[in-house]
């Protein structure tokens, strides 16, 4: 059993470019400017399938639409055992005619937003790190996607590197990076984070162990074999 032949509804070319252009209009009406960060992972953990030490060197600008109206998703603002931690989430939508326009006309290579990039919102001045891309929020209009959700989390920074060009971005975590050229030693780190508690910790500790005792975990235990 066929499809009727007459009607095309999945497969009429005109009809999804003017879903496109309308879709491109109304994000270029109700969204924002966003600069999104790409970069480079070439030390990728084969274990951990992470890169330590990533280079954000790619910088694109382009419109996207905010769908948290309401504000930001995710667990917000709360008090753990590590201290203050913000968990805001936020979920981007751009047409994938204007990624293609702004980014893969630029780089061939990127074809489609990436996790781990970067998304900087002017909003709230804050950097935001793609954790997931779905490409099909909207379900095949006339047989095509017309756009991408890029779902983001607040960045929590890990020593990143960023050589974009624009000095807001490049030095925007220079005051708790770590691996800047006037911190050489741990003791340069604990100085260097406002939120370290090291010193207090080991002091704390000096006074609870002790190691004069004999006991398995102690310092001073010595093995003598006797044969």
């Amino acid at each position: 059993m066929a499809t009727n032949v007459y009607f095309s509804n999945y497969d009429n070319f005109n009809e999804q470019n003017l879903i496109d252009d309308l879709v491109i209009e109304s994000i270029q009406i109700f969204g924002l400017d966003v600069t999104y960060i790409s970069g480079l992972f070439n030390n990728i953990d084969s274990i951990f399938n992470e890169d330590d030490t990533p280079l954000y060197d790619e910088m694109y600008s382009f419109e996207v639409y905010v769908k948290n109206v309401d504000g930001f998703e995710g667990e917000g603002d709360f008090l753990s055992k590590f201290g203050l931690q913000i968990r805001d989430q936020v979920t981007f939508t751009v047409a994938i005619r204007t990624f293609e326009r702004f980014v893969t006309r630029v780089n061939q290579t990127k074809v489609r937003p990436r996790e781990n990039d970067i998304i900087w919102l002017p909003l709230n001045q804050k950097m935001y790190r793609v954790t997931y891309v779905e490409h099909e929020s909207v379900f095949y209009q006339s047989g095509s996607l017309q756009v991408y959700d890029i779902k983001c989390e607040l960045m929590e920074y890990s020593n990143e590197r960023f050589d974009t060009g624009r000095y807001d971005i490049d030095h925007y975590f220079d005051d708790i990076n770590s691996t800047s050229t006037f911190v050489t030693t741990l003791e340069d780190v604990a100085n260097n984070d406002v939120m370290a508690q090291n010193l207090e910790f080991e002091q704390l500790a000096d006074d609870i162990l002790d190691f004069s005792e004999f006991d398995p975990f102690s310092e001073n235990i010595t093995i003598q074999d006797n044969n």
